[in-house]
Order: structure tokens, then C-alpha cells, then sequence
């Protein structure tokens, strides 16, 4: 039976986190808001998942999942926040969460996310599961990059750039036709159209670059790429993200 581990402050929201997992057909092994406490319970009882706000007392979630990660503790985590920071959201991502949720959220959504994961998990044909690891690993990295150059999921470009990478990736030459071999199948794919998200994709790179994260994005692709105002072209974006994450062997 597949096991949870919740560690939320607010008590009355902790128990409606338990009751509705329970009565979704999970064992809950542990619910606290004290992180150190909360710590113990992971190691004791090794959850499938553990569902974790950042604000807990003793240990906050960051600690928590630092001392996991350093354990080699294998849960994953959904982290449930209050902030939207872009720095708060790239480090909860860079320990290994799989999900962070803004509260308020409901039961049902944690356990939504929650149910995800052990899907992924679950008893495939090798190859099947090798290709849909593979495909986790791409959208994590790629959203990585996204957060730690300032572009937020909360935008249209946001999943077009995405999309546009990973065609990229699997086949580097549609970067050299965007225009008719790119965006129309973007747009396709998200019932809208190919100027659509040209449009997008092109504000979302703003975005990220009136944030003025030009040493971030440097350090991502490993040199002094761009200076001050100086920004890249849909396809020039495209292709250094894809060509870092050829490189990087993640496909």
C-alpha cells in the first residue's frame, strides 16, 4: 500500500490532508508540524511521498529535504508554500521537489499530484518506462532553467518555450525552419496559433530578461553569452537551451 508522510503546521488543515488521503486508499505513517520530528518519521518509514509546507517548527521543509537529499532518502516531495518567490521556488526545486503548490490548495489537488508520482512508478514494459523517465527528467531540467532565469510558469510562452525545446532536442534541425516547422505544431498542439506563439514565446524571453537575470543565464549556458539589454531571437534561445541539454546527454 502505498505510503504518505505529511508535515503541515496548520493542524486542521494537516488532519483534512489525512483523512483525504486515507480515504483515497493511502497509509499515512506520520502527520506533524515539527520538522525535526517529521525528519524521524521519513527515516523510520520510508514514504512513497512526503507532502511538506516550508514553514514547520524545529526544522523548516528546506532543512527536511536538505538532510533527505544529503541521506539519499528516495520520497519525493510536493511542497506546499506561501510564497512565489522566484529564488524560494528554484531552491525547493533544486532539493529535489517534484511539485511546489501555492496555498491555499486543496486535499484533493495535493492527492492529485501525490498519485502522479506513484503512476510514474508503476509496473511498465522496460522501454515504456525508460522513454516516460526520460521525458520526466527533460520537462525538470528544462523548468530548472526557466526558474533560474525568471521565467514563470504562469505565462502562455512558458509551455511554448518548453514544447519548442523539446522538439529541439529530439531533432535539432526544426531550429533552423521555426516559422513553418515549429510554432504551427506548437500551435496545433495547444489549439491556437503559429503567430500566437511566436508572440509568446518571444515575451516570455523578455520576461526573463527585463528581470536582469544576465549573469544567471550566463552561468546556465556556461560563458558570457549575453550582456546588459542584449537579448537572443525565439531560435537562438531554443537552440542554446537544446544544444546544453544534448550536451548535458539528457536524452
Amino acid at each position: 500500500m502505498k505510503k504518505v508522510l505529511i508535515l503541515e503546521s496548520n493542524e486542521t488543515f494537516a488532519h483534512e490532508l489525512s483523512d483525504y488521503f486515507e480515504r483515497e486508499g493511502y497509509t499515512v505513517c506520520g502527520v506533524t508540524g515539527d520538522g525535526a520530528e517529521g525528519y524521524s518519521l521519513l527515516e523510520k518509514n520510508t514514504p512513497c511521498a512526503v507532502v511538506t509546507s516550508l514553514l514547520l517548527t524545529s526544522l523548516d521543509g528546506f532543512t527536511v529535504m536538505e538532510r533527505a537529499k544529503k541521506a539519499g532518502l528516495k520520497a519525493d516531495f510536493v511542497v506546499l508554500g506561501n510564497f512565489s518567490d522566484d529564488k524560494i521556488v528554484g531552491r525547493v526545486i533544486a532539493l529535489g521537489a517534484r511539485y511546489y503548490l501555492m496555498k491555499p490548495v486543496s486535499a484533493e489537488i495535493v492527492e492529485e499530484r501525490v498519485a502522479e508520482l506513484s503512476q510514474e512508478d508503476a509496473p511498465m514494459p522496460a522501454r515504456e518506462k525508460l522513454e516516460r523517465r526520460r521525458a520526466g527528467s527533460l520537462d525538470e531540467r528544462i523548468s530548472n532553467i526557466f526558474v533560474s532565469i525568471g521565467i514563470p510558469p504562469n505565462i502562455k510562452g512558458y509551455n511554448y518555450l518548453r514544447e519548442g525545446i523539446k522538439m529541439a532536442v529530439a531533432d535539432p534541425r526544426v531550429i533552423n525552419n521555426v516559422t513553418k516547422g515549429l510554432y504551427p505544431v506548437i500551435g496545433e498542439k495547444y489549439e491556437t496559433s503559429a503567430s500566437k506563439v511566436e508572440r509568446a514565446i518571444r515575451h516570455a524571453i523578455e520576461v526573463a530578461w527585463n528581470r536582469g537575470r544576465i549573469d544567471a543565464v550566463n552561468a546556465i549556458f556556461g560563458a558570457r553569452v549575453y550582456i546588459g539589454s542584449e537579448k537572443p531571437t525565439n531560435s537562438e534561445f531554443i537552440a542554446l537551451v537544446a544544444d546544453k541539454l544534448i550536451l548535458e546527454n539528457m536524452v
